[in-house]
């Protein structure tokens, strides 16, 4: 699915199942909490964390929590994410062109 696509499913299931989309700021605090539940995931699958008792581990998941609701954000301020991400890959390769590659810590 291209992002374009992703963006129209998004939309006609919040205009069909989720009602309305709740406001940008509701949905900013829901994306920050679905990222905190992806680095919880993390903190226990590939860090020192262990996991509690019924929890899951479903990084999948999570990652989909945080891409819907990134989703619904974009949609809300009229972001095109497709084209959003096209020009962030454009300005990082003109921007770290060799800085990666000169970076010893990389080596």
């Amino acid at each position: 699915m291209e992002l374009k696509e992703a963006q129209k499913h998004v939309d006609d299931w919040i205009k069909s199942t989720g009602v309305r989309y709740f406001n940008e700021l509701t949905n900013m605090a829901i994306l920050t909490e679905e990222v905190g539940e992806l680095a919880s995931i993390f903190a226990r699958k590939y860090g020192e964390q262990s996991f509690k008792e019924g929890e899951s581990a479903d990084v999948a998941d999570e990652m989909a929590d945080v891409l819907f609701v990134l989703i619904c954000l974009a949609n809300q301020t009229g972001v095109d994410l497709e084209e959003a991400l096209l020009k962030n890959i454009d300005k990082k390769s003109n921007r770290d062109a060799s800085r990666h590659k000169e970076n010893p810590k990389l080596k």
